[in-house]
């Protein structure tokens, strides 16, 4: 077992030299994206989109254990619909994009493309709704929307961009509440079983949450350059949505009453975080639970006699124990593949040649780290599923570790400002009012609350902005 020597990928731009460079040159040259003619919006490429496959899929079990169905909705909001809930409006108005002319006349009722889809739910759950039987309602849709960003970034933040939104209603905030906390924990599973990152997760402060929650809860991601990244959101609405839009339903005391509604949403924002969270200055790296292709095998003198057949002899016994598996075959050289593939994360090489072949044996290499390994050719449906285990938990561990070394507690703004400009979380007692939290922002040019630790603040502390008692303990952070 030993180090692998590659040398750093030339065509990829150093993490520590330009991280937003390096950034777009892996979503690039993985071949993840590539932008479109429309300014904001991109191409989702087959590799990329195969990694958003896996997270939904994973994420499909885990909403239908929690009674979840799957539905679909217009793409399209009625202006008229779109006004009724007010603080909702306030929100997402300058992000909207409208349709003001169908079929070369001029709209009555101008059409928002959905920037989310409150409204929509709540239009259509005004017609479902009218007994307590109908309830709960746990509908989920998978979609785009559509956010006309002044500045984007590749998954982080487009005009358009996919994801998934659960809109549910139900009797009792009892339900409701517990349904937001469910959800945040199928996040929270995403990001450890399936993506490998730690997340940071709680509730989110008055001034962050979502426009016309009660509560908003999040997960948030830490990213290689110490930045935060918001990964996803669970809302308890309340019943202001349901009120605005005249749903009801007859109780079982023979009374009209609002529905309590949650809503919930993770995005192709996720792969964004894994490109981050795990990237190097090779390019990709990739959590074996997302990868697309879990193993590449990469014949070595492929010509030689029965070099070929036994690497899909091995990629066949690999795929009958649900192993993602490619025997590369091209005319390239073995070093080209080599790095074409440590370009694509791929989180587990083998490589077979006439001298392997003999010996009954394969050369392995993980992704993550380079480490080179021997396989046994007889034994590889037991050693390779338990060897990618090994390098899921192995990649979450050490973005863990990474994640425990960049949270501190800090006492003052001074402080606070030390601690984001060397990048991480800095967690800090304040009084938690909006004016305070903009204060903090312009001091620490950009550092905001990304989510509660600690709802009630040591005793005796007092908010470091305005001298008043402080009330939380929240995670500050410079975000993308």
């Amino acid at each position: 077992m030993k180090e692998n020597k590659t040398v750093k990928n030339e065509s990829i731009t150093s993490r520590d030299v330009d991280f937003a460079q390096w950034y777009t040159d892996v979503c690039r040259k993985a071949e993840l994206m590539d932008y479109s003619s429309v300014k904001g919006f991109i191409d989702y490429l087959p590799y990329g989109y195969a990694i958003w496959e896996q997270i939904q899929a994973f994420a499909n079990r885990k909403f239908k254990e929690h009674g979840a169905e799957n539905v679909y909705l217009p793409c399209v909001i009625p202006s008229s619909l779109f006004g009724k809930e007010k603080e909702h409006i306030e929100g997402f108005a300058p992000e909207c994009l409208v349709a003001t002319i169908g079929g070369n006349k001029k709209l009555e009722d101008p059409l928002i493309i959905r920037p989310t889809s409150e409204i929509l739910f709540s239009d259509m759950y005004k017609r479902l709704v009218s007994s307590y039987r109908d309830l709960p309602k746990i509908y989920n849709q998978w979609c785009s929307v559509i956010r006309w960003e002044k500045t984007t970034r590749p998954f982080l933040r487009g005009s358009e961009f996919l994801w998934q939104e659960g809109h549910c209603l139900f009797e009792t905030e009892e339900e409701a509440r517990k349904n937001t906390m469910d959800m945040l924990e199928v996040y929270d599973s995403i990001g450890r079983d399936l993506l490998a990152i730690p997340f940071v997760k709680g509730k989110k402060t008055e001034h962050e949450k979502f426009a016309g929650a009660v509560a908003t809860y999040s997960i948030e991601a830490l990213m290689h350059d110490g930045k935060a990244l918001q990964s996803g959101t669970t809302h308890y609405l309340g019943t202001g949505f349901a009120e605005a839009f005249g749903i009801s339903y007859l109780g079982r005391d023979n009374k009209l009453h609002a529905p309590h509604q949650t809503s919930w949403g993770v995005s192709t924002r996720l792969i964004g975080a894994v490109i981050m969270v795990h990237g190097d200055d090779n390019g990709l790296v990739l959590p074996p639970e997302v990868a697309p292709i879990q193993v590449v095998i990469v014949p070595i003198r492929q010509q030689a006699e029965g070099i070929l057949e036994k690497c899909h002899e091995i990629a066949d016994k690999l795929k009958s124990v649900g192993i993602r598996v490619k025997v590369d075959e091209t005319d390239h050289t073995p070093g080209w593949k080599f790095a074409e593939w440590e370009m694509k994360g791929v989180p587990l090489r083998l490589e077979l040649g006439p001298r392997d072949l003999a010996e009954g044996k394969v050369a392995l290499s993980k992704r993550y780290n380079g480490e080179k390994l021997v396989g046994s050719i007889e034994d590889v449906e037991a050693e390779i599923p338990a060897l990618l285990k090994v390098i899921q938990e192995e990649m979450y561990q050490k973005a863990l570790a990474f994640l425990q070394t960049k949270i501190v507690d800090v006492e003052n703004l001074e402080e606070l400002k030390a601690a984001l400009e060397k990048g991480g979380y800095a967690r800090m007692a304040y009084c938690g009012e909006p004016e305070c939290e903009d204060a903090i922002k312009a001091f620490t040019n950009g550092g905001t609350a990304r989510c509660i630790y600690k709802e009630e603040a040591p005793e005796g502390s007092i908010c470091p902005v305005c001298g008043k008692p402080s009330k939380i303990v929240a995670y500050f952070a410079k975000a993308y």
